[in-house]
């Protein structure tokens, strides 16, 4: 059971002595104060559980052992290593935040968190996590887990869905960090707040008798805990129709386009995606048309938008040139097209590697 903060005990002290002894002390990327290797794990941490990136953070760090081995990587294959963690801006982001370190920093991690913010991808969260792990500098981060223990803990009613209440519970965070042996303390207390968070103090059903600080938490003594964090502001959610041709040859070839570097599957290979079956089907020989064939229709989940995507298989006897999108001309019989820009035929054995939006690789693999 919990006990109250020992005479003159911070909150910081109590997750500092509680991540000593009850925090994750085994997780790839813990136990090294190596910035890249930090920096890493944050990015793909991000809106993803540990689980999820433990496999991906050690292909990684297989694949790129050092900053500099990421950013002399080509987009092509970072995104093929990312392919399946979702959200790929922090894919593309990373990488460019590896060359800017190589070509702005020498190869060498800035050592402040506000330095490190002016790298892409890398906010104030971020920022302030590889700076406290990795260099001790004081500064609080207030990542998801971490706004859940704040708030709860001092009964912080306000809504954070308004930056000002947000800016407010930042400057509380700041104000709770370690006072005495900073150097020491400040790793394990920013490790030890992300622990809590992340074990005990979770969404739904918190470990309240596993927590170091509840005696004094305004949550725990109100009894309703799952109150906190306040966030009214709801996403307002749309949905697409997408048709997908899924062309193949004989030979299991799958013809591919790399989508542009903004939008929706930014910079990944994917089937090519049109906004109605008639648009798919006037990017096909009108000698194939009677080809197509109607398959699944599944429902693909982005953070602001349900995707409904229509997979139309069309198998060719040979790798024949097709348009990547709606914007070329309607096709006619006997007469193909010249090779797209960014589109071409993969084998089986090669488009396995490439960077996939998650439906189009589970389509592939059916």
């Amino acid at each position: 059971m919990s006990k109250a903060l020992k005479p003159a005990q911070t909150f910081a002290e109590a997750v500092v002595a509680w991540q000593l002894q009850h925090g994750r002390h085994d997780l790839p990327w813990q136990n090294t104060q190596d910035p890249y290797a930090v920096w890493l794990s944050e990015i793909m941490l991000q809106q993803t559980q540990v689980v999820t990136v433990r496999d991906y953070f050690a292909r990684f760090m297989a694949r790129f052992p050092k900053v500099a081995d990421l950013a002399a990587a080509h987009q092509d294959e970072v995104l093929g290593l990312w392919s399946g963690l979702g959200y790929y801006s922090r894919a593309r982001n990373m990488h460019r935040a590896a060359q800017d370190v190589v070509a702005l920093h020498g190869g060498v991690f800035p050592r402040s968190s506000e330095a490190l913010q002016t790298l892409p991808g890398i906010g104030r969260s971020t920022a302030a996590a590889v700076a406290s792990l990795c260099f001790s500098e004081p500064i609080a981060i207030l990542d998801g887990n971490v706004k859940r223990v704040l708030t709860r803990f001092l009964g912080f009613k306000e809504d954070l869905a308004s930056s000002r209440h947000e800016k407010a519970l930042w400057q509380i965070a700041q104000s709770m960090l370690p006072q005495t042996d900073v150097a020491h303390a400040m790793p394990r207390y920013t490790q030890g707040v992300m622990d809590l968070g992340a074990t005990v103090c979770t969404p739904k059903k918190p470990q309240c008798d596993r927590c170091p600080v509840q005696a004094q938490c305004v949550a725990a003594q109100e009894g309703k805990p799952e109150f906190y964090p306040v966030k009214t502001r709801k996403l307002k959610r749309s949905s697409e129709q997408l048709w997908l041709l899924y062309a193949q040859t004989s030979q299991s070839d799958v013809w591919l386009v790399q989508r542009p570097q903004t939008g929706v599957w930014a910079g990944l290979y994917c089937l090519p995606v049109f906004d109605s079956f008639d648009a798919l089907q006037a990017a096909v020989p009108v000698s194939h048309r009677s080809q197509l064939v109607d398959g699944p229709v599944f429902k693909h989940v982005l953070t602001h938008k349900d995707l409904h995507l229509h997979a139309v298989r069309l198998v060719l006897a040979e790798a024949l040139p097709l348009q990547a999108s709606t914007s070329h001309a309607s096709v006619a019989a006997n007469e193909p097209l010249a090779p797209v820009d960014n589109a071409a035929w993969f084998a089986a054995n090669d488009w396995p590697a490439l960077g996939l939006p998650a439906p189009v690789r589970k389509l592939l693999t059916g």
